[in-house]
């Protein structure tokens, strides 16, 4: 093991100590897209002990341009990107813990998938599971870092409870009007390396116990029209209604909302749990469309439209953005 890290060790800032520290720290991914398994296969290799990935979506063709993990036969079988990572990650160090979870990160949820994680990192596509986890980190005071990426462009910035502003003193509600997404604006893949590069350097530098050389600030990069560029994090908000209030209104919600997923021309609908025989449900679509089906999830086809459904209850239906007709399709599929 020793000799494995050994040139981590020679690093001043990490050295005999902060190794021993990662080796026995536990790090959260949320959401194993591009960000996230770039970050998820950096966290293994630098020899974190303990990986908890996840990730509600499975691996796509598209994906394999940039989501680092993943290869075409993952896509192929439509595999759980929680599920695809777990194995890969398993491959490239096997001597680190890793759980896959195939799952919604929900108020319900939050505590029993997280529990235990010394850091969080953002690998996800929506501020309403953004303010969640805020809202998990301030309450809880764990740090996380945030990370977003379109087109050729990226931000990161750490959020450390206690020390600097939290998601909500940046952004008190969610960015208006139509925002590019990955399948407006398309992406660079080189854009995403970048941005979960800094992500998990800060990671390492708390993790390692080095947090005070994490520095409060916003770092944009723009990899085709300008360069990089790093501004002070603004103070906390005396008036942030989670880090200064401690209300925790994503925390404290349990009803869960339709999602359009970014980049997907996709719903996702997760409303309530209501576990699911996808046997007997496969048996049934068949009549109706394509069934295909692996030990995670089945996948139906009802031209135009795809679904995929989870055992939870959860579905994705593809070709559409709208979310009362996604609605729609589950209902008359799955049932209301």
């Amino acid at each position: 093991m020793r000799e494995r890290y050994s040139r981590q060790i020679l690093f001043a800032g990490i050295g005999e100590s902060g190794q021993k520290r990662l080796l026995a720290s536990h790090a959260a991914v949320v959401g194993c897209g591009a960000l996230g398994s770039f970050q998820a296969a950096a966290l293994a290799r630098a020899g974190v002990g303990r990986l908890t990935i996840i990730d509600r979506d499975y691996v796509e063709t598209s994906n394999l341009q940039r989501q680092w993990l993943f290869e075409e036969e993952d896509a192929a079988q439509a595999l759980p990107k929680a599920i695809a990572a777990e194995r890969r990650i398993a491959r490239i160090n096997s001597e680190v813990k890793v759980r896959g979870l195939v799952a919604d990160l929900t108020a319900a949820n939050i505590e029993e998938l997280l529990s235990g994680a010394g850091i969080i990192l953002d690998g996800t596509d929506n501020f309403e599971t953004r303010y969640l986890v805020n809202d998990y980190s301030i309450s809880r005071t764990v740090p996380w870092i945030y990370g977003a990426a379109v087109g050729s462009y990226g931000l990161t910035m750490p959020i450390v409870p206690g020390r600097t502003s939290c998601l909500r003193c940046v952004y008190p509600n969610p960015p208006g009007g139509a925002q590019p997404t990955c399948d407006t604006a398309g992406i660079l893949n080189v854009v995403i390396s970048v941005i979960a590069s800094l992500q998990t350097a800060m990671a390492l530098k708390i993790l390692a116990g080095q947090p005070a050389s994490v520095r409060p600030s916003i770092t944009t990069v723009d990899l085709w029209d300008g360069g990089v560029r790093q501004i002070e994090q603004p103070p906390p908000d005396p008036m942030c209604p989670t880090c200064a209030q401690q209300r925790f209104e994503y925390l404290d919600g349990e009803s869960r909302v339709p999602i359009s997923l970014c980049g997907r021309n996709a719903v996702q609908i997760h409303e309530r749990s209501r576990p699911l025989d996808l046997a007997v449900l496969g048996a049934r679509l068949a009549r109706l469309g394509e069934v295909r089906a692996n030990d995670f999830a089945l996948r139906f086809f009802a031209a135009p439209y795809e679904m995929m459904i989870f055992p939870d209850g959860r579905a994705i239906i593809k070709g559409t953005n709208d979310v009362g007709l996604a609605r729609s399709l589950y209902a008359r599929y799955i049932g209301a």
